[in-house]
C-alpha cells in the first residue's frame, strides 16, 4: 500500500484530539504461538486504552503515491498505567457541523493485528515526549476524490476526522481539512490496523 519511508519523514506541527477540543502537538516533542510466563501474564492484566485516556493526533506531514496522500494517525496513552489496543480504528470525514461526510475508512489488511501495550506518557515530573513507548500509529491513506466521477462522489471539504480507537464506542475528533467525497459509496479513506515502532518524527 504504501512504501516504508513513510515512517521516516521530517517532523512538523501535528494535528491533535484533546479532551475538549484539538490542540497542537509538535512531532517529536511529545510466528504463531501463544505467549507463556510473565508476558503473558502483563498481557492478560494490562488494559484496554480507553478513549478519554488517549490523545489521538495526526502528523499532517503527507507523503504521496499514485493518487493519494498518506499519514501517520497516532494514539498516545496519557492515562497513569499501560494499557493495549489492537486491531483497526474508526475513521470517517467530517464536516464542520460534525457531521459525517462520505462512508467512512475501509480496513487495510497490509498489517496483520497485533495487541500493542503502550506505557503511561505520565510521570511524577510531568508528560514525556510522545515515543513508541507510549504511542501507536496506524497508517491513513486519504484518496484524491478527483479520481472519482462526480457522479459518484461529489467532491466536498471535510473539516476533519471523526476517529475510535480500536474496541472503543467513544471518538474524539481531529481537526484536519481535506477534499472529502460527500456522497457515501466510495471508500476514499483506508486504514491499517495500529502498529509500534514507528519513528514519528
Amino acid at each position: 500500500m504504501r512504501s516504508l519511508s513513510l515512517h521516516h519523514r521530517g517532523g512538523l506541527p501535528g494535528r491533535v484530539a484533546g479532551w475538549t477540543g484539538t490542540f497542537t502537538l509538535i512531532a517529536g516533542l511529545f510466528v504463531w504461538g501463544l505467549p507463556t510466563g510473565p508476558t503473558a501474564a502483563f498481557a492478560a492484566t494490562t488494559p484496554p486504552c480507553t478513549t478519554s485516556n488517549l490523545v489521538i493526533w495526526l502528523n499532517t506531514v503527507g507523503s504521496g503515491a499514485a493518487g493519494s496522500s498518506y499519514y501517520n494517525l497516532n494514539f498516545t496513552n496519557l492515562s497513569a498505567h499501560s494499557c493495549t489496543l489492537k486491531g483497526y480504528p474508526g475513521v470517517s470525514g467530517v464536516s464542520l457541523a460534525n457531521h459525517q461526510v462520505g462512508s467512512s475508512a475501509a480496513r487495510d489488511n497490509s498489517v496483520a493485528p497485533a495487541v500493542i501495550t503502550l506505557t503511561s506518557a505520565r510521570t511524577a515530573r510531568g508528560l514525556l515526549s510522545a515515543s513508541t513507548r507510549n504511542t501507536a500509529t496506524v497508517i491513513l491513506q486519504i484518496t484524491d476524490v478527483e479520481n472519482y466521477p462526480t457522479s459518484l462522489c461529489s467532491q466536498i471539504s471535510a473539516a476533519g476526522l471523526r476517529v475510535y480507537p480500536p474496541g472503543q464506542s467513544a471518538s474524539k475528533v481531529i481537526a484536519f481539512p481535506f477534499a472529502a467525497c460527500a456522497k457515501g459509496g466510495p471508500r476514499y479513506l483506508h486504514v491499517e490496523a495500529v502498529q509500534k515502532d514507528v519513528v514519528l518524527n
